[in-house]
């Protein structure tokens, strides 16, 4: 029964994981039609853009859960400094195709929030349990030790600054 229950808890997990991937997957996808969209305007922003898919060609090409979590914190990073510099651009927030992407990011970015959450959850249920006893025994001997949850990159609560004076 120990053994069951560790190998649900476990397979919990990489199912929890898989739908924080594809919510990442529909940002990827949502990003080259948003940048797309803004580019004709904002040219002198390429920095932005070249972060942006360097970060997704990262996620792409990272393993694990870990690696992954990394480069999509990296997206986030340029993503924000994106959205603070279309801010200031009044052209393109009245542009209904901006509008209208930036309304499905977000969407998006609220749903990534969601199964993240989900994910520790699953992870906290999981490490409780290889650590109770006599689970722990059973636990330590197939090999299962405690999963890392996902955490922000430090520094990532700070805004970016944008400063269009300097350009």
């Amino acid at each position: 029964m120990t053994y069951n229950k560790l190998i649900i808890a476990n397979e919990a997990i990489s199912n929890q994981w898989a739908q924080v991937e594809t919510q990442y997957q529909r940002r990827f996808d949502l990003i080259p039609n948003l940048v797309e969209s803004v580019k004709g305007v904002m040219a002198q922003e390429q920095k932005i853009f070249g972060e942006l898919a360097d970060a997704r060609s990262r996620y792409t090409g990272a393993s694990g859960a870990s690696q992954k979590a990394e480069a999509a914190t990296q997206v986030e990073g340029a993503l924000s400094r994106l959205i603070a510099v279309m801010e200031n651009y009044p052209q393109l927030k009245s542009s209904e195709n901006v509008q209208t992407l930036m309304a499905q990011l977000e969407g998006t970015e609220n749903r990534i929030s969601v199964e993240r959450k989900r994910y520790n959850d699953v992870v906290q249920d999981f490490n409780v349990t290889i650590k109770k006893f006599p689970t722990s025994i059973v636990a330590n001997q197939l090999g299962y030790s405690a999963k890392n949850y996902f955490e922000a990159e430090a520094g990532t609560e700070i805004a970016p600054k944008v400063d269009l004076q300097n350009k």
